[in-house]
Parts: structure tokens; sequence; C-alpha cells
């Protein structure tokens, strides 16, 4: 087969690989490496001699990723402050129900595909967080992905058993994470979330009531969207200032937006944006992204903000907007 082909081929199965890699790693920098690597693996292989070239692939960026999360995982013990999924965003006007799981869709990028998707929301990427590698492999595959447990074996090579076995305990263990954080005034969410994204009438009426309020500064009209046990986590990977813990409550919160435009005034601006397939906001200040922030609902409240400032992860965005503007 010619090169042509091959990229045309790999191009093909691009979103899923991607979707794989992004959930197993919950970043889009570690994510486009792993299809890096696995495109180097796959220009050497002769596909001709293949008999599922997508299932090759999959398995490639399945086992790349397992070994890069094992590598990630502990660093992230030594991460200073809240560690948070580097933010996929969606500056396009429409926000389109698309389906992820087909095995030949095509889009302009990956993440067009994924950020319309509530199984990468921020609350259920930390949710995995809590998973082996190997457990949150073979849950991914299972429960998103709906492979059967012949093909998990062969990407994992285990047995059947034993990838059921994977599935059971990532299940009880996410169940039993997903309780205590209920106990603990932590993310309320489903273990598998909804499939369908937010309404696009849904979205615009929240983001720009929320816009205005705290590009405006007026703390009732924040007071109204929050949910009085509202939380905020922050996000600098130690390189610029953020929370080291959450921040409770939205009359707090309302405060902390108060208090930013009184500092900087005109020198702030927002931008409505789909991340993660969640509303959210782009904070600049005197032109420059400042943060990404995610603002998750429930009953038409927001009770979870993610405010991401690691410069590291507001890169790709940074010229995601520079391209698009």
């Amino acid at each position: 087969m010619g090169a042509g082909a091959d990229i045309d081929l790999f191009t093909r199965h691009r979103p899923r690989l991607f979707g794989v890699a992004y959930r197993m790693l919950g970043s889009r920098s570690d994510a486009e490496d792993v299809l890096q690597d696995a495109w180097l693996r796959w220009h050497g292989q002769d596909s001709a001699a293949l008999d599922s070239t997508e299932a090759w692939l999959v398995t490639v960026v399945t086992r790349l990723c397992i070994d890069r999360l094992r590598q990630a995982q502990q660093e992230r013990l030594s991460y200073t402050g809240h560690w948070l999924p580097e933010p996929l965003v969606d500056l396009t006007d429409a926000a389109p129900e698309i389906d992820l799981y087909g095995a030949a869709l095509l889009a302009p990028s990956p993440e067009t595909l994924l950020e319309q998707h509530s199984d990468v929301s921020f609350a259920y990427l930390l949710l995995l967080e809590r998973l082996k590698p190997e457990e949150r492999a073979a849950f991914l595959l299972r429960e998103v992905f709906d492979n059967d447990y012949p093909d998990i074996a062969a990407i994992l090579q285990k047995s059947e058993a034993a990838c059921r076995q994977l599935v059971h305990r990532a299940r009880d263990r996410l169940a039993r994470h997903e309780e205590q954080d209920k106990r603990g005034a932590a993310p309320r969410r489903p273990l598998r979330a909804a499939s369908s994204p937010i309404s696009r009438e849904a979205h615009d009426t929240l983001l720009q009531k929320f816009m205005h309020a705290v590009q405006s500064g007026e703390r009732e009209a924040m007071l109204g969207l929050l949910a009085e046990d509202a939380r905020l986590i922050g996000d600098g990977g130690g390189k610029v200032a953020s929370f080291p813990h959450p921040l409770f409550s939205g009359a707090r919160i309302s405060w902390l937006y108060y208090a930013n435009i009184r500092r900087f005034g005109e020198r702030i601006a927002y931008r409505p944006a789909w991340i993660n397939g969640s509303p959210g906001l782009l904070r600049y200040i005197d032109d420059k992204l400042e943060s990404a922030q995610v603002l998750e609902t429930d009953g038409g409240l927001i009770r979870e903000i993610y405010v991401v400032r690691n410069p590291d992860k507001l890169a790709a965005i940074a010229r995601q907007t520079l391209a698009a503007s």
C-alpha cells in the first residue's frame, strides 16, 4: 500500500484513536504524542497483512496509553495543587450532536467530536483518575467504546476472564469513590452520564447570563446562577497562582469573580466556548488567554467550576483561538 493510502487509512481511524487516548490520559498534548508514536509504528507496518486495521491501531494506542499513564500517575503525585484535565475547546457557533462511536466518522478534528460528549466531562475524567491504567483501559473499551470481551482480551493480551474482572473492579472502585464524593460534597455526577449534550438554547442562555454577570461584577446575578453549594477548583500547575484547595459556596465564588473585575476592570474579557461537552468561558486579561473555565450544571444552576490556568494546558487553546480569529 502506498504512503498516501496509509495516511488516508490512519486519518479515517484518527477520531476513534484520539478518543481512546484522550480518555485514557486526560491530556490533549499527551494524546497527540501517542497518536504520533502510533503513526510511526503504522508507517512501518504492512497493512495488507492485517486482518483489521482498526483493531491493530486501537491495540497499539491503548498499550502506549497504558505505559504513558503509569508514568503520568507517578508524576501527578508531585503535581503542585490540583491536577485537572487539559481542556478540549470548541469555538464554533453550532453545537452539533455527533456520534463519536461509529468507526467511519470523519470530522475536521478529533476534538470537535469529543467535546460534545459527557463522558469527557471534567467530572468524569477526574473520576477515571481513581483507576489503575489497565482497569481504565478495560473499562473505557467496554463501557464507552462498546468493545466485546474477546476484543478487549486481544488488546490487553489477557484472558477474557481477567478482562471481565478488570471491568468489574473498575466499576466497583468508581462506585465507591462516587459515593464518597457525594458524602464529601464533591461533584454529584452519575457514573455514566447521559450521552446527549446540553442543548444549544440552554448553553447560550446560561453562558450569556453568567458571562454578563462576571463581566459586569453583578454579584446578585451570579448568585442566581450558582448553586448554593457550588465548588470551584483551580489548576495552576505551580506555574501561576491558583487555589491550593477547592473554593466552596456560590457566595464565595461570586466574591472571587467580583474581586477580579474590581481589580482588572476592562482589562478582563470573556469568550464563550464549549469545553469538554460543557458550557465554558475563556478569560483573557490584557488580550492574553488567562484561563479556561468549565461550568458543569445541575438543575439549571452552575454546580462546579473548573479553572485551568496552567499555561502548558492553555497553549493549544491559544493557538486554536488565534487561528480562528
